[in-house]
């Protein structure tokens, strides 16, 4: 058996090369304390809300829970959560079987995740990165949607 042709050896290089630097990309995404999730929770914090971050005793540890309100907030991105926005309704080019599998598999788990909380009693609710824009319209939401409770005097109803 001899060599490979050049241009098969070059092709392997390129998709090894581009393998690792997707690698790289996607080692670097965060999965909490993002910019979205910071910004929301720095506006809920000026409003006056307290809350604990990323309780791992819950089903999906959320983004934000205030246990006063009984209530948790999910930070979703667009596109690792399937919203319907432009932004979440892409499918990359490459390998698509792999990510439509993946993001469909997300958007299934933040279904589960809600559907456990609820059945705990808590109120959920997702923010979605577009949202975001202006950080204060979405907070004030967020606000006004946890106003609609009473608060518990620790959390606990």
């Amino acid at each position: 058996m001899g060599k490979k042709p050049l241009s098969e050896r070059a092709d392997e290089r390129t998709t090894a090369t581009m393998d690792a630097t997707r690698s790289r990309i996607m080692r670097a995404v965060k999965s909490s304390n993002t910019g979205p999730e910071r910004a929301l929770r720095r506006a809920l914090h000026a409003r006056g809300f307290r809350f604990r971050l990323n309780d791992a005793s819950l089903p999906g540890a959320p983004d934000i829970v205030l246990p006063r309100w009984r209530a948790v907030i999910f930070v979703h991105g667009c596109f690792w959560h399937r919203h319907d926005c432009p932004r979440g309704a892409r499918t990359p080019a490459t390998n698509v079987d792999y990510w439509t599998r993946k993001l469909s598999r997300n958007a299934e788990r933040d279904r589960e995740n809600a559907k456990a909380l609820r059945a705990l009693g808590w109120r959920v609710r997702i923010v979605w990165e577009c949202e975001l824009k202006p950080i204060d319209g979405a907070a004030n939401a967020a606000a006004r949607w946890l106003r609609r409770a009473t608060p518990t005097r620790r959390g606990h109803r």
